[in-house]
């Protein structure tokens, strides 16, 4: 019996001892065929999705050799290792969007691909909290706020917003709407002073950042439903076009009752019954009669025993849950399973 390992498995230990969890996850899955993959993600939570992405994004070729090294110790999982497999943006983003939608796995895409994280600069902002991001940005100039907002998440970008006085969040949709892409030099020189003053200068890289109507759009989604129609009806005021542009990419829960029945039957599958509930708690009838009866008739009653038995809600927990619906909503458009388009040009507000 050889007391050492031959050199090439030297080599490979070597190599295979260099990978974090994170690298061994990341190409563990890349063996997968894309549905197993797929499935395996929809068990990672949001953080454990981006860091493994990251790390896909970011692998070359995972040799054989090191590709039965992985194998091994995630042992019990059966997979065919005959070939070379490559990570890289492509492939991470096919796996992404298998298992958690086209919707979300570009959100993510967007932040863990190289040309993104390169922006720290940008990035040291984004991971602020809001009013962290408000402080700073507040007294700045207009297209300073914009483009700081054009940089957040979704969620991040609407907090932030609602900081703002009303009269001030439509402009920022409006310009966000209408924002061109900006030059990798503007970007790095806003970020660096505004972090100056903040007291974390640093010489970073950075790179364009658009927004668009789908992004206005996006972020109004995910705003309180008064305060999305407050600042859509002082845009349509007095520039109607792009008002109307924004509109027609949105979709809200009111509109469920627009869509067709098999359409409906196909969201609602996807959709916790209690999270239902709660939602239609304060909803018209018409809606709720519109829903329900997209349902079995057990599911109904236990839907209408459900709210009956719920005491006062806050708006902000209604709220909450018909985002998450319509989250639902977005991600099924994404996958293809649902077309919202015939709504979306129906005349609205």
């Amino acid at each position: 019996m050889e007391s050492t390992l031959k050199a090439p498995d030297v080599e490979i230990a070597a190599e295979f001892a260099q990978l974090t969890k994170i690298q061994k996850l990341a190409a563990f899955l890349l063996i997968l065929s894309p549905e197993n993959a797929a499935n395996l993600m929809k068990t990672l939570d949001e953080h454990e999705l981006e860091e493994v992405s990251a790390e896909m994004v970011k692998l070359g070729t995972v040799s054989q050799d090191v590709q039965r090294e992985i194998l091994r110790e995630f042992s019990g999982v059966a997979v065919d290792a005959a070939t070379a497999v490559a990570g890289g943006m492509d492939r991470a983003k096919v796996l992404l969007e298998k298992s958690v939608g086209t919707f979300r796995a570009s959100d993510i895409i967007g932040r863990v691909s190289p040309q993104h994280a390169s922006v720290e600069a940008m990035q040291k902002i984004a991971d602020m909290e809001a009013r962290q991001i408000f402080s700073l940005i507040r007294n700045e100039q207009f297209q300073t706020i914009v483009l700081v907002t054009s940089h957040l998440s979704q969620d991040k970008a609407s907090q932030l917003l609602a900081l703002f006085p009303p009269d001030l969040r439509g402009k920022i949709v409006e310009r966000l709407a209408t924002m061109l892409p900006t030059s990798l030099q503007v970007v790095e020189n806003v970020a660096e002073a505004l972090l100056s003053k903040s007291g974390s200068n640093r010489t970073q890289t950075a790179s364009t950042q658009t927004g668009g109507v789908r992004a206005a759009a996006q972020l109004l989604n995910t705003l309180p439903q008064d305060m999305s129609k407050s600042i859509l009806a002082s845009l349509c005021e007095h520039n109607s076009e792009l008002g109307d542009a924004i509109l027609k990419k949105m979709f809200t829960f009111e509109e469920l009752a627009l869509l067709d029945a098999r359409t409906l039957q196909t969201i609602l599958r996807d959709v916790d019954m209690r999270l239902l509930a709660v939602a239609l708690k304060t909803a018209p009838e018409k809606l709720k009669k519109t829903l329900l009866s997209c349902l079995s008739k057990r599911a109904a009653e236990n839907i209408l025993e459900e709210i009956g038995f719920m005491g006062p809600l806050r708006l902000t927990e209604i709220d909450a849950a018909k985002g998450q619906i319509l989250d639902t909503v977005r991600q099924l458009e994404s996958n293809g399973d649902i077309n919202l388009e015939e709504v979306r040009h129906k005349p609205r507000y």
